[in-house]
């Protein structure tokens, strides 16, 4: 079938991406989907820093490929051998299928999946097959996902069902941001009475934050240097907010800390902002070259702990569901982390924002305007 998508053509233009155009708005052949497969219908599809670092070079993935992780949408046709999931059911897309046998995915979710990241680095989908070509020509899958178009063939493993009262802007966000930022916070494991600070609020930040918010008894302090992420997260709830050189003069330590940046500097201040006993939760995604300068014996005299936690050590259909009750019971208001809904044709200026740092969350949603 035809259809129409985002593909990135080259890593590393110059921005602004506006003029550079790295993602060219074009229609590609979708083959159907295989045994173990299902086709969806794009309803709502998230802009994330993991697209615009594969945009800009940070995370290096072969090309062309058609970009997008962050999605939902409704199924419209199930492959041979899927009989667990009918046409026109919701589902969230996740950008890291769990096969369920590998010795990662016997973690609990501590450790991605062998198979589902072989796949997610070759670009393909789990089977190892590509089903997007252009002019006959191969165009590779982002993380098994490929959202950023009006239609995707992707594995089973790839689609946490959701029932229809849950939006598709809501159930795109979850399949990511939620999934990643809420996942750290429960990897944290955090106690009534004690303290969560999320430093970086972005997304994943925000999505964490809100979670915090959603523990009985957690005081929340949200940490980042655009004053306006500041604002919106006292108005979602938060405590107490800081710029990182006001936190590290506050003096204050909490025994959890979420790290959400993707960078040096906001891990070491995560870091010296854990207090004694506490636990360092990074799920930001520096460039592979990245290092951090940090003390040892901190770490051992005061019985610290760092936890590296990819996609919020979760497994999307256990957690999915979870999220989903939380949101419906009105403690988790993923709708709060929409900053703006676009086009797909505006995918470039989108990745602009984002590089800015000036928005939470980008969602192109298809067919609504």
């Amino acid at each position: 079938m035809r259809i129409r998508g985002a593909v990135l053509e080259e890593v590393g233009r110059a921005r602004p991406y506006a003029a550079s155009r790295p993602l060219s708005i074009c229609e590609l052949e979708l083959a159907p989907p295989g045994p173990g497969e299902v086709l969806v219908r794009i309803e709502a599809a998230g802009v994330c820093h993991s697209d615009l670092s594969v945009v800009d070079g940070t995370r290096v993935r072969p090309v062309p490929m058609l970009l997008g992780h962050e999605a939902a949408g409704r199924v419209e046709r199930a492959g041979p051998g899927v009989d667990d999931i009918e046409a026109g059911q919701r589902v969230v897309m996740t950008f890291l299928p769990r096969c369920g046998a590998c010795e990662g995915c016997a973690t609990d979710g501590v450790t991605p999946c062998v198979r589902g990241s072989a796949a997610n680095n070759a670009g393909t989908l789990l089977s190892r097959g590509v089903r997007l070509r252009r002019d006959g020509a191969p165009v590779l899958h982002h993380l098994g996902v490929s959202g950023f178009a009006t239609h995707a063939v992707v594995d089973r493993h790839s689609v946490v069902p959701v029932d229809d009262d849950v939006p598709p802007e809501v159930a795109a966000v979850l399949g990511c941001a939620v999934l990643t930022g809420g996942g750290a916070v429960n990897a944290g494991r955090p106690a009534p009475g004690q303290t969560v600070t999320v430093v970086g609020l972005g997304g994943v930040g925000m999505a964490a934050l809100i979670t915090a918010l959603a523990v009985d008894g957690v005081t929340v302090i949200g940490v980042d240097g655009n004053p306006d992420k500041l604002a919106a997260a006292r108005r979602l709830g938060a405590h107490a907010t800081y710029r990182p050189a006001e936190l590290a003069a506050s003096g204050i330590r909490a025994p959890i800390v979420i790290e959400a940046a993707g960078n040096v500097r906001a891990f070491e201040a995560a870091v010296a902002a854990t207090a004694p006993g506490g636990r360092t939760v990074t799920v930001g995604l520096p460039a592979p070259d990245a290092r951090s300068s940090i003390s040892p014996l901190g770490l051992v005299a005061e019985g610290r702990t760092i936890v590296g936690s990819y996609l919020g050590s979760a497994v999307p259909a256990r957690d999915i569901p979870v999220f989903v009750r939380m949101w419906r019971e009105g403690r988790l208001p993923v709708e709060a982390l929409v900053s703006a809904r676009i086009r797909l044709s505006d995918v470039n200026e989108a990745m602009d924002q984002l590089a800015d740092g000036t928005v939470i969350r980008q969602v192109i949603v298809f067919d609504a305007f």
